[in-house]
């Protein structure tokens, strides 16, 4: 029990340090990204069911730039359950092309198709332009609030180094 009667003091720290580490700004200048992309890789291990840490090649990769929630060019699979359009499959690597990429001793997994989503705001206060890292929330509020430039409130992360959160301010 001894250990437990600095849990307050800690919490209460920690708390402090966290609403003092975010910050809020609200931007009627905005645009929201969601990088789509599928990648071919496969493991290569000498041992592929105990190596912890395999070796991970990429092949092919395709992506598509979502902006705002809004059907991108040339998008022809989509949107998802996310309101996403995603790129067209890239081409599976072949036999040959797995094989070649193979080390001596190892032997190679069987090729994983990855989906991946990168999501990112822009934002201008003044005549400055930032762009940080977002979240799925975050993009989705920025796609609701965009055809009517709603203004919005930004919370943003630790140091300012992403948008944590993304609220309408009423006119």
């Amino acid at each position: 029990m001894q250990k437990l009667r600095f849990l307050p003091s800690i919490i209460t720290a920690l708390t402090a340090l966290t609403l003092t580490s975010c910050s809020t700004t609200t931007v009627e200048q905005y645009e929201a990204t969601a990088l789509t992309s599928y990648t071919w890789q496969v493991k290569y291990a000498n041992n592929l069911t105990s190596q912890p840490q395999p070796r991970i090649e990429t092949f092919a990769n395709t992506s598509m730039l979502n902006r705002n929630g809004l059907k991108p060019p040339g998008a022809v699979v989509g949107p998802d359950d996310r309101g996403l359009w995603w790129p067209t499959l890239p081409v599976r690597p072949s036999v040959d092309e797995v094989e070649q990429h193979k080390r001596p001793q190892e032997e190679a997994g069987k090729p994983e198709l990855v989906k991946d989503v990168k999501y990112k705001l822009t934002y201008g206060v003044g005549n400055t332009q930032q762009t940080l890292p977002t979240n799925y929330d975050v993009y989705r509020q920025v796609a609701k609030a965009y055809p009517q430039k709603t203004p919005l409130e930004l919370t943003l992360g630790v140091n300012g180094n992403s948008v944590e959160k993304a609220e309408p301010v009423s006119k």
